[in-house]
């Protein structure tokens, strides 16, 4: 439409200007240390909310980071969409690897560089940008709300008691969420899944304090090794996870998905230079977008155990621990899981030490159904500003709250991400390309049109 194109091109510099002022707010919800930071995002969200020309707007303080809520309410009997996103980020360590401040944004060859630059604080401001384009422009078709919460990095720990609480205030026809990936701006694409999550962290224990590694060494259990082990004992050689019932409920993708998902675009030459990586690892009989996407995964996100400091120190370690994450696909449940893991790791632990194993936090995996109403206006809506129609893709990463705003709401989630897999998401050097970011503001308003369209 181009009333919404012509008042984007005019207020570009100024969303970009806003969105790098959120993202000089060291939001990360992880660290005790940022509390204060993790209010004054929220504030600043309010404030933005506001500015776009919402009706209301509410902090709700939770037992760990506030939860913001607005609405602009036009018609209660017009569709409405629930806009679900989150302002808080992940850690930025290591900072060492930053090539800039990750909380003090800059541009580089069209693309912004801060930590939330994609994840999710660029892809969430799209839509309170969106917003804006259609209530000044008088084409706003139906009713919005969000829900940005301050906790997603850390497992969603009290989202699902605000939602359970405030049912009838989310009531909505649909979720829309921006926090995934497209193949690229010239192959559109639109996740139909997205995995779950199992996260556990196991510290093993031999001797009641460090020893001397030539005086104890070759008989007493190096934790360090024994962790080490138990770790390599997780996969075969085919790098098939051999836990014990880890694949038992693994809903199979089917033939058609594998032919849909193997016409997608893909180099794997692109890939692994992309990565500096001589060559690709994974589950044998599965292609790379496969292990990504359609297949439960087991990997390790950290291990430290004994002397790290400077130079050398010939110890025996008393400690060695290791945090370990499972990405899981339909059917998997992410409390069995995590059971499954815990249970594991302490089963083939061998005399001489013992195991401390709990779990962090997990997800269920979600599926969209491509004939659904929200689906379809996503399509549509990408397939008018991309000129293609965009591919149905499975991500490979987790968002926990989807199985629980559907089971809570009684409604289908959509994922209309605009950020790239190669946009560093939880790495150093975080960036979302300005392109398109100015990208997901175009496109937003037509899915709001299309599926108020589409649900009369």
């Amino acid at each position: 439409m181009q009333v919404w194109k012509d008042y984007q091109e005019k207020n570009n510099d100024r969303f970009l200007n806003e969105l790098l002022a959120l993202l000089r707010i060291p939001s990360v919800s992880a660290k005790a240390e940022n509390k204060s930071d993790m209010v004054t995002c929220a504030k600043s969200i309010e404030k933005r909310l506001l500015e776009a020309g919402v009706d209301k707007v509410e902090i709700y303080p939770t037992e760990g980071h506030p939860i913001v809520y607005g609405e602009k309410i036009i018609d209660p009997s017009k569709p409405t969409v629930l806009v679900y996103g989150h302002y808080d980020v992940q850690p930025a360590e290591p900072l060492e690897l930053w090539k800039s401040g990750p909380f003090d944004p800059v541009i580089v060859d069209g693309k912004i560089f801060a930590r939330g630059s994609c994840d999710d604080k660029g892809q969430m401001y799209m839509h309170v940008k969106a917003l804006e384009t259609m209530i000044q422009t008088n084409t706003l078709t139906n009713n919005i709300k969000f829900c940005i919460e301050g906790e997603e990095e850390v497992g969603s720990p009290n989202l699902g008691k605000f939602v359970a609480q405030h049912k009838e205030l989310l009531k909505a026809d649909v979720v829309l969420i921006s926090d995934t990936a497209l193949i690229s701006l010239d192959t559109p694409s639109i996740d139909i899944g997205v995995r779950g999550l199992s996260y556990i962290e196991i510290c093993i224990t031999g001797p009641n304090r460090d020893l001397h590694s030539g005086v104890y060494g070759g008989a007493v259990a190096n934790p360090i090794t024994i962790l080490a082990k138990m770790i390599a004992s997780c996969h075969d050689e085919n790098n098939h996870i051999t836990i014990p019932g880890f694949y038992e409920d693994v809903l199979a993708a089917s033939e058609e998905e594998r032919k849909l998902m193997a016409g997608a675009p893909y180099n794997e030459k692109e890939f692994e230079d992309d990565l500096g990586v001589k060559a690709l690892w994974g589950e044998k009989g599965f292609t790379t977008n496969e292990r990504t996407g359609i297949r439960p995964t087991l990997e390790l996100n950290g291990i430290w155990g004994g002397y790290q400091g400077e130079g050398a120190k010939t110890v025996l370690p008393s400690k060695a621990t290791a945090k370990i994450s499972a990405r899981l696909v339909p059917n998997q449940s992410s409390e069995k899981i995590t059971a499954l893991l815990l249970s594991y790791f302490k089963k083939i632990a061998p005399p001489g030490v013992t195991v401390d194993a709990f779990e962090h936090h997990g997800g269920e995996p979600y599926m969209t159904p491509i004939d659904s109403v929200g689906y379809r206006a996503a399509a549509k809506a990408m397939e008018t500003t991309f000129g293609k129609a965009p591919i149905p893709v499975r991500g490979g990463g987790s968002i926990p709250i989807c199985a629980l705003f559907e089971k809570e709401l009684g409604v289908k989630i959509v994922f209309m991400g605009f950020g790239l897999d190669s946009d560093n998401l939880h790495s150093p050097n975080e960036k979302f390309n300005i392109e398109n970011f100015y990208k997901g503001i175009e496109t937003i308003p037509y899915f709001h049109q299309y599926f108020t369209e589409m649900s009369q």
